[in-house]
């Protein structure tokens, strides 16, 4: 019996069905790998965190904010400048806090920029610094319980066009002071 003999002939129905094969297989790789991706497209959205306080606190640890030198001590009042930070005007009223701009956009020296400008108002600043953070998208001041007043004064000042929110809890920088944290101009 010869290799034609056992195929049938060219429009039998088992060599019709033997040409399909290859293309059944394909498509059933090709479902087997949809059914992975969809599955691990589910996963990860079930498993993926939204809360905007663990965003926070991720994004500061991974800010990219320069150390004071180690000779300076770290500013922890709220009128007194640390030994890094540039000369203040004499017009900075002492029973304010201090302002700490943080960069947190992509427009390189949006933090001096601000700072400048913050200064020029009559706030005593703090050498500014970069913050990677998603979960910030707007220019914001983060006040704590007892400077509400003077985060609403500082927004009023910079023309009203920045949100005004209590400090998130894993946010500690500039402690006793006023965070303002810029994106964009």
């Amino acid at each position: 019996m010869t290799k034609s003999d056992q195929s049938g002939p060219p429009d039998s129905p088992t060599r019709r069905e033997n040409a399909h094969l290859p293309f059944r297989a394909g498509a059933m790789l090709l479902i087997a790998i949809a059914v992975v991706f969809v599955g691990l497209g589910w996963h990860s959205a079930a498993s993926s965190d939204s809360d905007p306080e663990a965003e926070l606190e991720a994004a500061q640890s991974r800010q990219s904010i320069s150390a004071p030198p180690a000779s300076a001590a770290p500013d922890t009042s709220i009128s007194v400048p640390t030994s890094g930070s540039p000369a203040k005007s004499s017009s900075a009223d002492p029973s304010r806090p201090e302002v700490c701009v943080f960069n947190a956009g992509t427009v390189s020296g949006l933090g001096q920029t601000f700072t400048k400008k913050v200064d020029d108002l009559g706030w005593e600043t703090a050498e500014p610094a970069n913050l990677q953070s998603a979960s910030i998208t707007e220019n914001t001041i983060f006040y704590t319980s007892r400077q509400q007043d003077d985060a609403e004064q500082l927004a009023a000042d910079l023309g009203g066009d920045v949100s005004v929110d209590p400090r998130p809890s894993a946010f500690s920088q500039c402690q006793g002071g006023l965070a303002l944290i810029v994106v964009t101009r």
